[in-house]
Formats: structure tokens, sequence, C-alpha cells
């Protein structure tokens, strides 16, 4: 929304959730890889669902005006084109992305309630449903795939030996780290359930021999020693001010002496209104965390500084969580 806005804009923007509502729902029932490729009708549909019968076949019929399905008479397919994106087991799938979505839905309707204070809601914990959390963690695989190689690039990490991937989920940027650095070697932190998922990917990958995956929480524990590079990407905005000084204490205690540190986030500008996408990501860490939010280079400068860092400076500032700060310790 721009100063150009309209009300047709306007009105565009405040029913977009009903488009997005009929997406969330398809993937939610698994309708796309049901109809990847097969064509069936909505009574089969609703057969192997248990689903209401009127209930899908609009559904379906929408699903079809949106261009997500294809029908045929009283059947319905998967669009060929879009089938890559939508089902489970593909490549390509960003089907994970959309289930974190969905579950996002049932915390971003309390928004009213938050800011006025009301909700009674307790801020839900970070992903610990099973299902949740692997949906979140393939969700940011998906997410990062195809931007690690350029934000590897950027942080230039030529002669690092020793990394560390504080919080490294399912281990995207620890294989692009590895993948740019062949002489390197790296140590994935994070939650025990999530080690799992880092071993198969990394594994698949053929680069486990030169990974130490090491379970642990980084609220609770200290940090794994002997590395000249940490890269904490999409961290800081989750925890508080005092939580992001701790945890930036803590990564420089894991340090060599000149080792470095890297942080990937949105780095907004100094009234928070840019970048847009920072702005409306803060809204979803009100909603579910308890001190989170997207941070101005100042601040993040200051939070460092206070650990004991020096050399402070913007990599790059991004538009869609590709901010880069790095720091030293000396």
């Amino acid at each position: 929304m721009n100063n150009n806005a309209s009300p047709e804009k306007i009105l565009n923007l405040a029913r977009s959730f009903m488009e997005s509502r009929i997406l969330l729902t398809g993937a939610e029932l698994n309708l796309f890889t049901m109809l990847t490729p097969a064509s069936l009708s909505a009574q089969e549909i609703a057969r192997k669902i248990g689903a209401d019968l009127r209930a899908l076949t609009v559904l379906l019929d929408a699903l079809t005006a949106l261009g997500f399905l294809v029908k045929r008479i009283d059947t319905y397919q998967c669009s060929p084109i879009l089938s890559p994106f939508l089902t489970v087991g593909s490549p390509n799938s960003i089907l994970p992305i959309i289930l974190h979505m969905a579950h996002l839905w049932g915390r971003w309707s309390d928004l009213r309630s938050v800011v006025q204070g009301s909700s009674s809601k307790e801020k839900p914990a970070s992903s610990e449903d099973a299902s949740e959390l692997l949906d979140f963690i393939e969700a940011m695989h998906v997410v990062a795939a195809p931007i690690a190689p350029r934000i590897v690039s950027v942080v230039k990490p030529g002669s690092s030996k020793d990394l560390l991937d504080v919080g490294g989920a399912s281990g995207t940027y620890t294989l692009a780290f590895l993948q740019a650095v062949p002489e390197m070697k790296a140590t994935l932190f994070d939650r025990p359930k999530v080690i799992g998922m880092a071993r198969k990917r990394l594994g698949q990958a053929g680069v486990l021999d030169r990974v130490t995956l090491v379970a642990g929480d980084f609220y609770k524990d200290e940090l794994p020693t002997g590395h000249d590079l940490a890269f904490v990407s999409a961290i800081i905005h989750q925890n508080s001010p005092d939580q992001n000084l701790a945890l930036f204490g803590k990564i420089f205690r894991s340090l060599n002496p000149s080792g470095r540190i890297v942080i990937r986030d949105h780095v907004m500008s100094v009234d928070r209104t840019r970048p847009v996408d920072g702005a409306i990501f803060a809204v979803n860490m009100v909603l579910g965390t308890t001190g989170g939010r997207t941070y101005t280079y100042e601040e993040i400068k200051d939070g460092l500084e206070e650990a004991g860092f020096t050399g402070i400076r913007l990599l790059q500032a991004g538009e869609h969580m590709d901010g880069l700060v790095e720091a030293f310790k000396t």
C-alpha cells in the first residue's frame, strides 16, 4: 500500500484473506498431493478424507477458479504447472511454508485482542508440537535454500575454517557454507528434535563427515568453542534485547580470537517502517513471542558492542530478511 492507494486497492487487501484461507485449507487437507496426478470427483475425495460433500465441492470449485486445480466435467486434478510446488515429496515443493502459514492463522486472528491487551492466550512455545516443528523447519529450508548461496557469497567465508551454525535447523546454511569453502568444517547447534532433520539433509548431501551435530538449547546452554565464524540466521527477531545480549555473549565466548559473527535477519530503518516485510514480521513476533521484534542496525550494534565485539558493520540492508551484520572478537 502506498500514496497511490485507492478504495478498490484497500478493499482488495481487506478481502485477500479469503483467497489465502482457501489455499491454506487445500494444503491442510493435502488436496494437491491427492490430486497429483489422479483426477477424482468430489464424491471420491469426500470419501477419502471424510468431508462434507457440499462444502468440499464449493472449496474445490474455488481452488479451480483460483487456478490451483483443473476441473474436467465432474473431476478435479491439481494444475500440472503448480503441482511440483504444492505436493508432498516434490523437490521443488513450497508446501511446508504454506502449512506453516496455516499454523499462524489462529495466532494472527488474535491480533486485535493482543493489541488491546485483552488476549488470554499464552504465547505459544517455539513449535513444540512435533508436526508443527517439522513443518516449521521444512518451511525454513524452503525459504533459505534459494538465497543461501547468495548470502554466503556476501559473507565471504573464504578464510574461515571452522563454522558454528547457531540454531542451524536442518542445515541449509551449513551446506551452503561447506559447498562454498571445501576445506571448511562446521558445527551445527540446535534443539535435539531438530538434529535428526539436519543429520538426514546433510547426510543426503554427502557432507556429514565434515559436520559435528550438537544438540542443545542456546537459551540454557553454552555453545561449542573453537570456531572462527559464527552464523546466526533468523534468530534475533524471536528474542528480547536481553536475550540477544545473552546469546551474543555465548557466541563471543565460543569464538577463537579474531573470530567473526555474522547475523542474518531483518535490519530495520530507524523509524522501523522499512523494510515493509520487517515491519509486518514484527507483528508476527508480538503474536508469537514474549519479547521478540525486529531490530534496527543501531540496536544490533549496541548489543554486539556490549557483548565485547568490535569492527561492527552492516554488510547489506536487505528487503526480505536478508540483512547482514558482522562483528569481530578481538
